[in-house]
């Protein structure tokens, strides 16, 4: 699909998308309630996910809190199918709505279903291509990995990550469409257009990262070990509990929130769309405070690009900690707290010269489960400064990170969301 062609036919797509998504109480909400014995918000098949109560113990230096998270036990399929046209590898993208996004459509993976969507618990209209990534066929699999969720908002959350090649036809349909690689990649420099989840699959294909040539600032085992030594150093306990229980978070009628108004809110919406598996639900949401940041800061050793990931401990890790962006916060939840007490280099980031950023867009949240989540991502070069940083952070390649994402829970999903991107900056 030629370019020009590509932009009238999303908009077309944005245009019949035909979805409304409206805040409602709790009350109105069909086929979700709050457990009586517990407070958790659950649904009443007992699938999809349930909104409940976590406590957080992280030492002196992690802290202690708690907080509402999201419980989906399921792994969900995050599935892209490619195929060549002409010797060129094409692949096939989603026009898909989600009622928590800001312009309600992004393109998304071939499939992004949980296994009680595919396996119909709602009742609805099957999911177009299913077949391919759920059953066996005649099929080359160029990528099959577990990766984490959000782990901020999702209790060990994980996602099966595919990009499977068929040489055979493929059915057409009107919401799907097929793009190369380079047409992928000059689409993630628009604001809210590819997924997080796409860019997460995208991710994970093998090749694309230059070579280093060797000269690394650190060695892949040293990378390693310096993860391993943060997870080995912080004892992080999770313990779920009853959301009416969770401090200082409060229920309201429509919505569960803090006193301050920080971080984020529960809150429900009623959703009519008429692309969807079904045309009418309402669920839960959580709707973060706006103005979301991450940020990656990159900078050249020996001739060399490297990245600065930080690894970072989060509420729902599945393992205590991933390597995540530079930066990965929202900046109004520090608001009047010391220096000391923001997350490092945000304010280096927040006063970067206009020169310095390499790459600036818009890209939103899942929309399935966030509410208007959109995050500002940029990569900022620091030509040469920061050559020595905390033991937390360290600089790797690109190779290096593909070596990582050959293997699972290293990466989080916002640094795989930067890794989508990085390939193409040099």
């Amino acid at each position: 699909m030629p370019n020009a062609r590509f932009d009238a036919w999303f908009a077309a797509r944005r245009r019949r998308s035909g979805f409304q998504v409206t805040r409602i109480p709790f009350a109105r909400l069909t086929g979700w309630g709050f457990d009586p014995r517990t407070g958790s918000l659950v649904h009443d098949s007992g699938r999809f996910f349930s909104v409940e109560g976590l406590r957080v113990e992280g030492g002196e230096e992690i802290g202690c809190w708690e907080q509402p998270i999201l419980v989906q036990r399921e792994i969900g399929v995050l599935g892209i199918l490619v195929r060549e046209f002409d010797g060129v590898l094409h692949f096939l993208m989603q026009a898909k709505m989600e009622p928590g996004n800001t312009g309600a459509v992004r393109l998304s993976p071939t499939v992004q279903a949980t296994r009680s969507n595919y396996s119909g618990v709602h009742k609805g209209r099957a999911i177009p291509y299913i077949d391919y990534f759920v059953r066996s066929g005649p099929r080359r699999i160029l990528v099959d990995t577990l990766q984490s969720e959000r782990g901020t908002w999702f209790l060990r959350k994980r996602n099966r990550h595919m990009v499977l090649e068929t040489g055979g036809p493929v059915p057409e349909h009107e919401d799907f469409c097929w793009l190369t690689l380079g047409q992928l990649r000059a689409l993630m420099r628009r604001d809210n257009v590819l997924s997080m989840e796409a860019c997460s699959v995208l991710a994970c294909l093998p090749g694309g990262a230059p070579d280093d040539g060797g000269r690394a600032r650190h060695t892949l085992p040293e990378v390693i070990g310096m993860l391993s030594e943060v997870k080995a150093r912080h004892e992080v306990a999770q313990h779920r509990l009853p959301l009416s229980e969770a401090a200082p978070w409060l229920r309201l009628d429509d919505e569960i929130s803090r006193p301050d108004g920080r971080y984020f809110k529960v809150i429900a919406a009623e959703v009519h769309a008429d692309s969807r598996e079904i045309l009418h639900w309402s669920q839960p949401l959580l709707a973060p405070v706006p103005g979301g940041h991450a940020a990656l800061l990159t900078r050249r050793f020996d001739g060399v690009r490297h990245v600065l990931l930080h690894a970072r401990v989060e509420a729902g890790s599945l393992d205590v900690a991933e390597f995540g962006p530079t930066v990965q916060c929202t900046p109004d939840n520090y608001r009047d707290l010391p220096p000391e007490r923001r997350p490092r280099f945000l304010d280096h980031v927040l006063s970067a010269p206009r020169e310095a950023v390499l790459y600036d867009a818009l890209q939103s949240e899942e929309g399935a489960r966030f509410h208007h989540a959109e995050v500002r991502y940029r990569i900022i070069d620091v030509g040469e400064g920061l050559a020595d940083v905390p033991d937390d952070f360290v600089w790797l390649t690109a190779r290096q990170i593909s070596r990582l994402l050959e293997h699972s829970y290293y990466l989080n999903m916002q640094a795989r969301t930067f890794v989508a991107v990085l390939h193409s900056l040099d």
